[in-house]
């Protein structure tokens, strides 16, 4: 897989991705941007939401659970020094459906975080990753 960055001049930056898809990103005004796009960091915890969600819709799919509304409320601290990596993680799954089996919904959360989220398994080399779930 390759990828490619490109300076937009000041602090933009425009992410290319394999799948043929442009991403802007940019540092706050007090940071020498324009704030004209998500810092970096910030897309690690999307691109973990991301990742986690179409795991845990794909295992529920499977599993005939009837999901009519998911979200993932992330929360995260990052260490005071440098490189100011993700300490501590925490991912809040909220579903809402018709008649969800809560026991369907800890194993698809489960095996998301314990083998398939790869972005999971990349912050779990710095930060303690964390979750809980609700069914509505």
């Amino acid at each position: 897989m390759e990828t490619k960055v490109v300076w937009n001049g000041k602090m933009k930056f425009t992410g290319n991705t394999p799948s043929n898809f442009s991403i802007v990103m940019d540092a706050s005004l007090d940071h020498g941007g324009e704030d004209q796009g998500p810092r970096p960091m910030e897309l690690v915890l999307v691109a973990l939401g991301g990742c986690t969600g179409m795991d845990v819709i794909s295992i529920l799919q499977k599993m005939k659970e009837k999901v009519e509304n998911f979200e993932i409320k992330i929360s995260a601290e990052r260490a005071e020094e440098h490189p100011k990596v993700y300490k501590k993680v925490h991912l809040e799954y909220i579903f809402k459906g018709e008649n969800l089996k809560e026991e369907n919904i800890k194993k698809a959360i489960e095996l998301s975080q314990t083998k398939y989220c790869s972005v999971s398994a990349i912050l779990k080399g710095t930060a303690e990753v964390t979750y809980s779930w609700k069914i509505l």
